[in-house]
């Protein structure tokens, strides 16, 4: 089994327990929900300082928000995205990174992504007009079928853009990830 060097970040004791059962070895905080405490995000800042940290939170708007706070807080950081369609539970009532398969788990802490250090804006909002991820009916599906394709979690119009920029993708990336 391949070892991870990063800490790898998630929401809570149930997750920490799955990753346990994949990995031998692994390091694992766990940020206790969406109210990280202080504490907790000067120990990542320290942590991503000394062996980097690689974000992998539940793919909901609670996710995505812990996601932001910790970057925005520690700086740049890696990132482990899963769809939500394989971190449901099997009554179809909960969403979370401890209802994902091993092999999924396995294969999203292998396919981790990079934020940029200085985020250069290739793409801009009226490219994500011309490609039809914002203002059109189907906009959102569109955005779900290319945020699948690249791995980096569903968004809406403006965190799109943002997550597209600051990991660095160019217009052709976009391209050859959607399907018309």
């Amino acid at each position: 089994m391949e070892i991870i060097k990063e800490v790898v970040v998630v929401e809570g004791y149930h997750d920490l327990a799955k990753l346990k059962a994949i990995y031998d070895e692994i390091d694992v905080i766990i940020t206790n929900g969406s109210e990280i405490s202080d504490d907790t995000l000067n120990e990542l800042k320290m942590l991503n300082k000394k062996r980097g940290l690689i974000l992998f939170l539940d793919p909901d708007y609670q996710g995505e928000r812990i996601r932001k706070q910790i970057n925005d807080f520690v700086g740049e950081t890696k990132h482990a995205f899963l769809p939500k369609e394989k971190c449901i539970n099997k009554n179809k009532t909960k969403v979370g990174i401890e209802h994902a398969s091993k092999v999924d788990i396995f294969d999203a802490l292998k396919n981790v992504l990079e934020t940029k250090e200085q985020t250069i804006n290739q793409i801009t909002f009226q490219d994500l007009c011309e490609l039809k991820l914002i203002g059109c009916n189907n906009a959102r599906q569109n955005r779900e079928i290319l945020t699948n394709n690249l791995g980096i979690g569903l968004s809406n119009g403006k965190s799109i853009l943002r997550k597209l920029n600051m990991f660095g993708f160019i217009k052709e990336d976009i391209i050859n990830n959607i399907k018309r």
